[in-house]
């Protein structure tokens, strides 16, 4: 296990600038917005060959929010950020050196104080300032450990270091994110306000990720590993994707950009659906953001429970409807507030990653295409019938399928989708989409010019002669 460092301070004093400089990462979320980040966000510091340590990045504490028991969003963040501090082995208390001492500082470090965590003074955003003095300024806070640094241009970095790796024990508790290829990587996705986080929280059995009736709560993408029934799984809650149009906020734009990169890399994508409202417009578009990256796909249709009999035939005739083309996901009906419906969740999360990451071979692939073909040829095109000669698996994550023909350009849409269901029913394929690739084989005549030889030449005139003499 390594030791944890807690990153703990009011709004916008650069605590998630100081993690993405310690981390060498972009994991945390930074804009001149004081307030961007609200759940705890986990990396690790590895620097210079260093002895490396987990580091959190835990939301701003703000004003009269920062009494635990407020039940507000910002009562939420304060909760986080006392969970981070609580389990680290060192608190950075990072303040603002250019702003200097304010009330909310103070109101900080006595709940700090009330903790008995070991705590070190980081005075940040020194630049272009004097050091000393902004030093000075915080000398009545009572630190003998205290350092200025500048995050944003990485000043300071290299002393601040060497003091926290001297202060830290041997081993700590902190159990850091993993890069095991056991670990199945699945992204909670979906529009604002659907219950992404308070899932996240109903597996995880704790308050990990901020839920709220606000939309839009969470604004980063958070990774959380755990296992479950002796499998390893990688969580990751993501910021709810709207339409462009109503993208308002340049926090929200960069918020997007996480969850569409969180969607890149996991394995599996959970869209969570509002069984209350349908299938949206907006629901739409993150369905076109999971279809585009080509991951699994599984469908949550959450807070079902507090459905009649009859708004549930409701919505699952909207459901057919709306989802007719990604038929192939399963669709799963959920209770994320209650946790009902979470091992049926699970089972679909199983199946879809087995079948995206599903290993073939080139001889039962070329084999299913031979049974396609014989069974359902394509359709003349000018006088001519595409071939399909042979095929070989061209990847997975999504399953993806490389056919080599002849005259493959005039296959039509209808054929292709043809195949595509073929080889979903042939290897049970669920949960996620599969691609093919069409490579035609070249010609090896077609620049090369037939010239005759002199024997060929007299043979021709002679047949031209006889056609003359016989008309």
């Amino acid at each position: 296990m390594l030791p944890l460092v807690a990153l703990v301070g009011r709004p916008n004093v650069g605590k998630s600038t100081l993690f993405n400089a310690l981390t060498r990462t972009r994991d945390a979320l930074v804009h001149d917005e004081p307030g961007v980040t609200r759940d705890r966000n986990y990396g690790v510091c590895r620097l210079d060959e260093a002895r490396p340590f987990v580091l959190v990045d835990t939301g701003g504490i703000a004003g009269e929010n920062i009494h635990l028991e407020s039940g507000n969003l910002a009562g939420a963040t304060a909760r986080q950020a006392r969970a981070g501090a609580e389990e680290a082995d060192l608190v950075l208390f990072i303040v603002d050196g250019r702003e200097g001492p304010s009330a909310l500082d103070e109101d900080i470090l006595r709940w700090l104080r009330k903790a008995s965590r070991p705590t070190f003074l980081v005075v940040n955003k020194t630049d272009g300032v004097d050091a000393r003095a902004a030093l000075a300024e915080f000398s009545r806070y009572g630190f003998s450990d205290v350092l200025a640094i500048s995050s944003a241009h990485r000043q300071g970095l290299d002393e601040l270091l060497a003091q926290v790796l001297a202060k830290l024990p041997a081993d700590g508790d902190a159990e850091i994110l993993d890069d095991d290829p056991e670990r199945v990587r699945v992204a909670f996705v979906g529009r604002p306000n659907v219950g992404k986080s308070t899932l996240v929280n109903r597996i995880l059995g704790e308050e990990r990720m901020i839920a709220s009736d606000v939309a839009g709560t969470t604004r980063d993408s958070v990774a959380v590993d755990l296992e479950r029934d002796g499998r390893k799984y990688r969580l990751v809650d993501t910021a709810g994707i709207r339409r462009r149009a109503k993208v308002e906020e340049a926090v929200e734009t960069f918020s997007i950009i996480k969850t569409l990169q969180a969607i890149e890399q996991c394995q599996v994508a959970v869209i969570m659906l509002d069984a209350s409202e349908g299938v949206t417009e907006q629901d739409a578009s993150v369905l076109g953001a999971v279809l585009d990256a080509g991951r699994a796909l599984v469908v949550a249709v959450n807070k079902w429970d507090g459905l009649s009999d009859y708004q549930r035939e409701q919505v699952e005739a909207l459901l057919s409807r709306k989802l007719a083309f990604v038929q192939w996901a399963e669709a799963v009906r959920i209770s994320a507030k209650h946790g009902s419906g979470l091992r049926e969740l699970f089972g679909a999360i199983h199946r879809a990653h087995a079948s995206a990451t599903r290993v073939f071979s080139t001889a039962e692939v070329t084999r299913a295409v031979e049974i396609a073909y014989e069974t359902n040829p394509p359709p003349v095109v000018r006088g001519h019938v595409p071939k399909l000669r042979f095929a070989h698996p061209g990847g997975d994550n999504p399953p993806t399928f490389i056919v080599h023909g002849t005259r493959l350009r005039t296959l039509s849409e209808t054929y292709r989708r043809y195949l595509e269901n073929f080889f979903r029913k042939r290897f049970r394929l669920v949960g996620t989409p599969v691609r093919f690739v069409f490579k035609e084989g070249e010609n090896p005549y077609k620049d090369r010019k037939n010239v005759l030889t002199e024997r060929q030449v007299a043979k021709k005139k002679r047949l031209i002669r006889h056609a003359k003499r016989g008309k």
